[in-house]
């Protein structure tokens, strides 16, 4: 139960990140500072289960978009934007949630293992 918790946990939070990504997938540079940077949340694997290691930002390049009419374009008129690509954040938050619901059936089966087990010291 205790894997599974952690699981739950970890789960939690990749989708928490993901629903930052997606949040901020349209945000632009402007004077004094650069655009969202997706972030990515590195899991480790430990005695109690799975813990989060770290929330990293992701080094791919800010995409360029070609937006003359923002107050922020440089003299080509394009300015930095987020490199939050939308549809492989939906893919990830697919992959979260279904992790999350698998660790919740081996959660509720412990637990429904353990009552089974009292069940027979009743007898």
């Amino acid at each position: 139960m205790r894997v599974s918790a952690s699981g739950l946990a970890a789960e939690r939070a990749r989708l928490d990140v993901i629903s930052s990504n997606i949040a901020n997938a349209n945000s632009t540079s402007t004077d004094t500072q650069l655009p969202y940077r997706r972030r990515d949340v590195i899991l480790s694997s430990g005695e109690d289960g799975v813990q989060v290691q770290q929330i990293a930002e992701d080094t791919r390049p800010f995409d360029i978009k070609h937006d003359p009419g923002n107050p922020f374009q440089d003299a080509n008129g394009n300015v930095l934007a987020s490199n939050v690509q939308p549809i492989n954040e939906m893919v990830d938050m697919m992959s979260a949630s279904r992790a999350y619901e698998a660790n919740i059936a081996a959660f509720n089966t412990a637990k429904g293992m353990i009552r089974s087990a009292l069940n027979i010291g009743k007898v």
